[in-house]
């Protein structure tokens, strides 16, 4: 299994994996695939206190936006330490774009 995310992470070791997997987990309803896939995580930082994650929409118009950002920090809270802070931090640079998207995705899509 490669334990390399697709997105930058700095925090222990032992959490990466959880993260990733809590990560995939959430989907966006609009394309049916992972958040992940999609490229919508720009940053995943883990401190003895906090996780930090960096969170983006394909736009600034996007009707789900508040329910993915519940749903990140749901799965988190279910896979990492209770006394963890999850703090999601939704950004709009660099704009999100398809070259973000996973090779799956891409195909998926017929990109």
């Amino acid at each position: 299994m490669d334990l390399t995310p697709p997105f930058p992470y700095a925090g222990p070791e032992t959490l990466r994996q959880p993260i990733v997997d809590a990560l995939r987990r959430v989907v966006d309803p609009e394309v049916a695939m992972s958040i992940v896939d999609v490229g919508l995580i720009y940053d995943v930082s883990v401190t003895a206190a906090k996780v930090h994650v960096l969170l983006t929409m394909t736009s600034a118009a996007c009707p789900v936006t508040d329910l993915i950002v519940e749903e990140v920090e749901t799965e988190l809270d279910r896979a990492l330490p209770p006394e963890l802070l999850i703090q999601v931090e939704l950004v709009w640079q660099p704009p999100w774009s398809p070259d973000r998207m996973s090779e799956r995705s891409r195909r998926f899509m017929g990109w």
